[in-house]
């Protein structure tokens, strides 16, 4: 494969959606050939997933959740990633496997060994070449959660957890950060759009230009 992955993670509410269009646009406006993605929904499967699971009302097991994460995500590289990949484009995705990790694993409390199993099984085995963190306090993120609903945005049932939830979330991204420091990069989000934005670009073109 020729391309490159780079994957945007962060608990909801630091922004790190915001920052991947804006990314987005400066690459193109370089000429960059990239794809966007996400997950769950980066396929029409994964899209009818991505609904199922994030707007039901119907209480779904923890098993379930990591399953169909799981679905979503070898369906997303098998007809996606891998082929865009050896394209030699650039892939972007808000989330990889590194969310399972975080969201199933700490948050809802799976063991490590289980967790990375079903991972390995779902990638087989790929990596992204660059993770972006985008690391922001759990009182500052429930507080733009806040300010979505009074803004009249939708929201799914990922961002109804509570700050326990997400303190735990939180503290599994900066535990892979310590394991994977080449690939798996920091960003404090809790400053301004533009501020958060430089930082993503300074990253991004050198992790580019390197490669």
């Amino acid at each position: 494969m020729h391309g490159k992955l780079i994957t945007f993670e962060g608990i909801d509410g630091s922004g790190k959606s915001t920052q991947l269009r804006m990314l987005a646009g400066h690459l193109r406006g370089r000429g960059v050939d990239i794809l966007l993605t996400r997950e769950p929904g980066g396929t029409p499967l994964g899209r009818r997933l991505r609904e199922a699971f994030l707007e039901t009302e119907e209480t779904v097991a923890p098993m379930a959740e990591l399953l169909l994460f799981a679905a979503d995500r070898a369906q997303h590289v098998e007809l996606l990633i891998k082929p865009a990949l050896e394209e030699g484009r650039i892939v972007i995705s808000d989330r990889f496997a590194d969310a399972t990790t975080a969201y199933q694993g700490a948050g809802r409390g799976f063991d490590e060994k289980t967790v990375s199993s079903i991972v390995k099984l779902a990638t087989g085995g790929l990596k992204p070449g660059l993770t972006l963190f985008f690391d922001i306090s759990v009182e500052n993120a429930l507080e733009r959660l806040r300010n979505r609903d009074q803004a009249g945005e939708s929201r799914n049932r990922m961002d109804t957890e509570k700050a326990d939830f997400y303190l735990n979330v939180r503290r599994a991204y900066l535990k892979i950060a310590e394991r994977e420091p080449k690939r798996f990069r920091v960003i404090d989000a809790n400053g301004s759009v533009e501020e958060t934005h430089s930082k993503v670009i300074e990253i991004v073109n050198g992790f580019l230009a390197n490669g």
